[in-house]
């Protein structure tokens, strides 16, 4: 199948849509999940066209995995999580909603996670987390 590049992520990418950013790089994004499953939800997309993990390049996949647990260790260390729930849905049939290759950054315990998706989150609350994990990773 080929890449949709009209996807809400893709369209991020570009600016096209607003995005509460906590790192970005040449190759990497990661942002806050406007529909959190728990306060701090971020997750960190690849900048190479996969819809899919198993379509995403292998020296990509190495490398957004080595921002994944930089971001993950500045969540930790910003809202003292003792905790760290790493997911990602690779196709429909696992969940995946959006057709480009992501991973969920969830702070806490599986206890106290949301359902996926679901129910839009308190905009400014998100943007204070977003602000606690940026000074984190500085």
């Amino acid at each position: 199948m080929a890449y949709n590049d009209q996807n809400i992520f893709a369209k991020i990418l570009r600016g096209e849509i607003p995005a509460i950013k906590v790192y970005e790089d040449d190759r990497v994004l990661a942002f806050m999940d406007i529909m959190p499953q728990a306060d701090g939800h971020t997750l960190v997309i690849p900048k190479a066209q996969a819809e899919t993990l198993l379509d995403l390049p292998a020296e990509d996949a190495a490398y957004t995995i080595q921002i994944v647990q930089k971001v993950a260790r500045a969540i930790e260390t910003a809202l003292s999580s003792k905790g760290i729930v790493l997911m990602q849905l690779s196709g429909e049939a696992a969940g995946q909603t959006v057709p480009h290759v992501h991973f969920h950054l969830i702070p806490s315990s599986v206890h106290k996670l949301g359902r996926h998706a679901t129910e839009m989150g308190d905009q400014e609350k998100i943007k204070g987390f977003a602000e606690k994990i940026k000074a984190a990773l500085a």
